[in-house]
């Protein structure tokens, strides 16, 4: 251990004693005025070794907090620690008359909010970073009571934004060797297709023909900030439970595909700040240094939404539906489908995947915007691919393949980001084109 290491190691030690000696302060309220007071403190300049105490001190009060108090806490943030308006104007004008570099940098200065610094300073204490991500996490909640907050949320994300940078994000291969605490976490946080228990796991880590990769940050130790688990197989699959099942293994040298079948970001104060994108690239890249055979890289991604979406349009009577289509969304539990009601389900699908749209003008399916904006097409819909109750109850069973080819995925992705184009099999468009007539003319209109 190096003595600096050392050095903060005792500091966090004192602080934790200091912390635990002040969990004796009765009430949340009290919490939150020694917090504040910590806070004052710590914008004041002082010794290193001093301000990392003070940080340690005020995240160990915030940890004491109710939602109450927390929302409290960030409203001091947003007015006590905003930008000076009289120094930015000042500033302004200094810069009008000037126009030269060091104006500028004093304007810039200016107009950078107190609490980003203060942000900056509390993540001067060992494991202060992942503490500022949990408090993200909770004014996260906050938000929709309290927009007025959006400012705060703001400065986290920028900060956020340049601490997770992707130079700063390490890769690493995942497998049932990894060290339990990470393994305990995978579990935790899987997002997509719930882990039952240590056998569950093993089944998705320790075969030949199974891959897991995760992105981990320096400053947040052994908890992965986003996993993929992939699949190799023979042949594009469509259908999630034979993946996770896992009956027979498929030998390495037959494998021609990589499939991504569950991607889960893992900390909810991240949100809004992407590595998804480099995730998969990188992983791409990385099998196809490991297995040079392999052909195809594709998902096999869920629908969430698609279900809710065909409710409401039923429910609007923007959209009828055949008597037997009618009658497999209500009882799913018999999953036999004449082939015109079959073909009325997936143009429906189709539909839903090229032509809703959110108010961004982007695709409504959240699954659909990540992929085709990191430069995946839509391939495949794939009909009853997940009968898990879940898969029935988001998507009616339905799931997708997109496609991720290393030749196209930048000419994808810049159609995607300049015209928000649905990148997509023709078959699929030409399903969607189908499905107008399934609508009324209103709904048409």
């Amino acid at each position: 251990m190096t003595f600096l290491q050392g050095l903060l190691s005792n500091i966090s030690t004192r602080t934790r004693l200091l912390g635990n000696a002040s969990n004796t302060v009765k009430g949340s309220a009290a919490h939150l005025h020694a917090l504040a007071s910590a806070c004052e403190a710590l914008m004041q300049r002082g010794g290193e070794a001093s301000q990392i105490m003070t940080a340690q001190r005020a995240l160990t009060h915030y940890q004491q907090l109710d939602q109450k108090e927390q929302l409290a806490f960030f409203n001091l943030l947003a007015d006590e620690y905003a930008a000076d308006p009289q120094a930015i104007h000042a500033a302004y004008q200094a810069y009008a008359e000037s126009e030269d570099n060091a104006a500028l940098e004093t304007l810039f200065n200016a107009c950078e909010p107190r609490r980003q610094d203060l942000l900056r300073r509390l993540n001067l204490c060992p494991g202060g970073t992942f503490e500022l991500l949990k408090m993200r996490a909770d004014l996260l909640k906050q938000l929709r009571q309290a927009p007025e907050l959006s400012a705060l949320n703001g400065d986290f994300s920028h900060l956020f934004n340049s601490w997770f940078n992707r130079g700063f994000l390490v890769l690493e291969s995942i497998d049932w060797n990894t060290p339990a605490a990470v393994l305990e976490k995978l579990i935790h946080y899987e997002a997509v297709h719930a882990i039952s228990d240590w056998r569950d796991l093993r089944r998705r880590l320790d075969p030949d023909d199974r891959r897991c990769y995760a992105f981990f940050h320096p400053a947040t130790g052994d908890e992965p900030l986003i996993f993929v688990e992939v699949a190799l197989c023979k042949g594009i699959p469509d259908n999630v439970q034979r993946i996770l099942e896992h009956g027979e293994e498929v030998p390495l040298d037959e494998a021609d595909t990589a499939v991504f079948y569950s991607i889960s970001n893992c900390q909810a104060g991240l949100k809004g700040v992407s590595f998804g994108n480099f995730l998969i690239k990188q992983v791409v890249q990385e099998l196809s240094r490991e297995l040079p055979q392999l052909k195809n890289f594709v998902t096999l991604s869920p629908v969430p939404g698609f279900a809710e979406w065909l409710a409401e349009q039923r429910e609007a009577q923007s959209v009828t539906l055949s008597t037997p289509l009618q009658g497999f969304i209500d009882s799913p539990e018999t999953p036999e489908l004449p082939a015109a009601a079959h073909k009325e389900f997936m143009r429906l699908a189709a539909y839903y995947l090229v032509e809703a749209k959110h108010k961004s003008g982007q695709p409504l399916n959240p699954v659909a915007r990540f992929h085709l904006g990191n430069g995946a097409s839509l391939h495949r819909m794939n009909w009853l691919a997940d009968t898990s109750s879940k898969g029935i109850q988001q998507a009616h069973g339905l799931m997708v393949n997109y496609l991720y080819q290393l030749d196209r995925i930048e000419q994808n992705h810049e159609a995607y980001t300049r015209d928000n184009s649905v990148v997509c099999a023709n078959d699929i468009r030409r399903l969607a084109g189908q499905a107008e007539q399934y609508f009324s003319a209103e709904a048409s209109a």
